[in-house]
């Protein structure tokens, strides 16, 4: 037997690494390509989608905007132009979840600090506390780099049209207080063609992992 496999061994040697690689391309074909759904208004917790868009089921985009930010410059959709981004919505005097949230965008901000197609966008829900000036204290507090991460504040109206009919991410406050918003711990994941592409727990740290891993997988398409 012995004498056999001496005589045979180029043979079995080519024949093994020959399988390996067979079986190595059979594991590439039959393994799932990650991908990343594209969300409309009709894929989400109706509670958290205003009821004139909760029908929607393709097609669903960012809308234009017009904001200002930190530093009392105009940010509009033509700032994020084939970035891929992500939003969220906050109030600077939160003392709850946005502690954790701001410095999971931290985090966020240092691992894409080389990536120029990476951005963020922080939306208060209350502008008529969050001036421009109370969002840049807020923003040199938790090192804010202004090429890379806008904290926005103007009309409510408009800021509350955004969360519920663009981002799909606010739920309602007080019914009784018109545009009255009570904002969640999401974070959206926004593509280069201004579609939502994901929702994350901006305050659980496997959440940001998982969306860190998402902007990389996009930043690759």
């Amino acid at each position: 037997m012995l004498e056999f496999f001496k005589k045979y061994r180029l043979f079995f040697g080519v024949f093994i690494v020959l399988s390996a690689i067979i079986l190595s391309l059979f594991y590439s074909a039959l393994k799932p390509k990650k991908t990343l759904p594209i969300y409309n208004p009709a894929d989400v917790n109706p509670e958290l989608v205003d009821s004139t868009v909760q029908y929607k089921s393709k097609y669903h985009t960012i809308a234009d905007f017009s904001f200002i930010n930190q530093n009392g410059e105009t940010i509009t959709q033509k700032d994020y132009e084939g970035k891929i981004y992500v939003a969220d919505f906050f109030f600077t005097t939160c003392g709850s979840i946005c502690p954790k949230m701001t410095t999971n965008l931290s985090d966020i901000q240092k691992a894409f600090a080389n990536n120029p197609k990476v951005k963020l966008l922080s939306f208060t829900v209350f502008p008529e506390t969050d001036s421009v000036p109370v969002l840049k204290a807020y923003a040199k507090k938790h090192h804010v780099n202004d090429a890379k991460w806008n904290l926005v504040t103007g009309d409510k109206k408009e800021i509350y049209t955004m969360a519920r009919k663009s981002y799909l991410a606010v739920k309602l406050g007080k019914p009784s207080e018109l545009y009255d918003m009570v904002h969640t711990e999401n974070f959206v994941l926004v593509d280069t063609k201004k579609r939502v592409r994901g929702f994350y727990d901006g305050t659980n740290k496997e959440d940001i992992k998982r969306l860190i891993e998402d902007i990389t997988f996009l930043s690759n398409e």
